[in-house]
């Protein structure tokens, strides 16, 4: 009777430990799962960084560009006015 009370008490708690796993590895799922959308994200902001570093400089270049192309037509405007007011 002593060994079947202990077969019962050994199998309730291989139950539980068993349990017990299912539980950990569900768990384990999970954290996986975040961790692959974190890293995911993770790269997703590095390539948003790099794509707004590169609209930037890009930004910076067009607005240089603008600024010597009024210059020009300001230089342009006056060379004009001078010729209609020797003309």
């Amino acid at each position: 009777m002593q060994v079947f009370k202990q077969h019962c008490q050994i199998a309730e708690e291989y139950y539980e430990v068993k349990k017990e796993i299912a539980l950990l590895e569900e768990r384990k799922r999970e954290l996986i799962a975040r961790l692959d959308q974190a890293e995911e994200e993770s790269t997703d902001a590095a390539q948003l960084a790099k794509e707004y570093s590169d609209l930037t400089e890009e930004n910076r270049t067009l607005k240089l560009a603008q600024k010597q192309c009024v210059e020009q037509l300001e230089k342009l405007r006056i060379q004009y006015q001078k010729r209609q007011g020797s003309s």
